[in-house]
């Protein structure tokens, strides 16, 4: 697409149809104490891709996602889902952010944070019925916590308290899921439970994108790429994005050899 689509008679920067993509980004400024973390970053999305969005430890895939999802205002650029700003779609959309910023002491039942995802359905008054119990049960199900459903949050492990979160937004029942780092400080059965549940939603037509630090699981869990170190790398299917060149542009000398032969099997 030729950038001066983007451009309007005004001369200010806007979206071109987008509806065929779950998500579309274009020229995405970040900034923090007036550095830039993210530079003029433009994503497409396709509906129904498993996207891995990765990158060096600080390189903004965090920051990226939260822009999108308004949670941090960015300095310029647009975002659409779906086609749409994020407040006519945000029923669509839902989130699972990273374990470490949840504040787990908080005093709720696990049935009672899978039964916040419903809050559109519930509606203001908070008024739960047996219908909606059911359905929460049914995505604790889904990811192997249904015998925890009255137990206190804070008193399961890490991966337990992973799997809740997962499982509130699957009652969400969105089309597209946003997973900040959800394997990270996971045991095994954990991460495979998480990842059968998120290709099981793609299965059903959903986008999935999600912040992943693990590069010899991209191949196997994935199947395009999103590459940040401030500015975009690369972005596309594997085999077009997630190379050895693309990635020692990306992570320079931080990229040991294992990863590196772990991306030429996998690819």
């Amino acid at each position: 697409m030729s950038m001066l689509s983007l451009i309007s008679k005004e001369g200010r920067r806007v979206l071109p149809d987008t509806s065929d993509d779950a998500l579309t980004v274009r020229g995405l400024t970040v900034s923090y104490g007036g550095k830039p973390v993210v530079f003029s970053v433009d994503m497409s999305v396709p509906k129904g891709a498993m996207m891995a969005i990765i990158g060096p430890n600080g390189a903004g895939k965090s920051t990226t996602l939260k822009a999108i999802l308004g949670v941090i205002r960015p300095l310029s650029g647009q975002v659409a889902l779906f086609g749409k700003p994020l407040n006519e779609v945000r029923r669509k959309v839902a989130y699972v952010p990273q374990r470490a910023s949840v504040d787990w002491d908080f005093p709720t039942r696990v049935i009672d944070v899978v039964l916040m995802g419903m809050y559109r359905q519930v509606g203001l008054l908070g008024r739960t019925t047996a219908r909606h119990r059911a359905a929460a049960e049914d995505c604790l199900r889904r990811v192997g916590m249904e015998a925890f459903a009255d137990r206190q949050i804070g008193q399961l492990s890490g991966g337990q308290q992973q799997r809740v979160f997962l499982a509130r937004a699957l009652a969400q029942d969105a089309d597209l899921y946003l997973l900040d780092e959800p394997f990270a400080g996971v045991d095994a059965a954990t991460e495979r439970a998480i990842i059968t549940v998120l290709k099981d939603l793609q299965a059903r037509g959903k986008t999935v994108i999600a912040v992943h630090h693990d590069l010899s699981t991209v191949s196997e869990y994935f199947d395009r790429v999103f590459i940040i170190n401030t500015h975009r790398v690369a972005e596309g299917p594997l085999a077009q994005a997630f190379t050895e060149e693309n990635l020692q542009t990306a992570y320079g000398g931080r990229l040991g050899t294992s990863h590196l032969g772990a991306v030429a099997g996998g690819v």
